[in-house]
């Protein structure tokens, strides 16, 4: 690792911690020129596939959009943080073990849509309703009626 201060290549690493969450890893450095002391993080470069919009546009997979998609449907709902970052991890890792360098955004629906059933049925029905642009009234009951089986 190059210091910061005078660009010497030779680095001694000093203290190495994991993070709380244990998603990064934090190193403190020692120059071995200079002798200055710098920290250095370390985390997984992550490629999720580029999503394929409706319209044929491919945009970069953000996860915060997933995340405000589900707080929307669950909102004012008894479901805790700890189960929606769960069913977050649960459709990130699908996605990563897809292998695919593209998906279609409906399949992501998807993915979301049967997480919120899992979830919570008010908040399932709330993204259908959403996702799926019912028409008319029938399309609505069919769905309700599907989650009263």
């Amino acid at each position: 690792m190059k210091c910061p201060f005078c660009g010497h290549i030779d680095t001694q690493v000093v203290e190495t911690r994991v993070s709380e969450e244990a998603d990064f890893i934090r190193r403190r450095r020692r120059c071995g020129h200079c002798d200055k002391r710098f920290t250095t993080y370390e985390r997984p470069d992550v490629n999720y596939p580029a999503v394929v919009k409706k319209d044929g546009r491919r945009i970069e997979y953000e996860p915060a959009k997933l995340r405000a998609s589900l707080a929307l449907a669950l909102r004012k709902r008894p479901v805790s943080t700890e189960q929606v970052d769960g069913a977050i991890e649960r459709i990130e890792e699908k996605l990563l073990n897809l292998g695919q360098r593209e998906i279609a955004s409906h399949r992501i629906g998807e993915m979301v849509m049967r997480e919120l059933k899992k979830l919570d049925k008010v908040a399932y029905i709330r993204f259908a309703s959403v996702y799926r642009s019912f028409e008319d009234i029938d399309e609505f009951k069919t769905l309700v009626d599907e989650v009263r089986k």
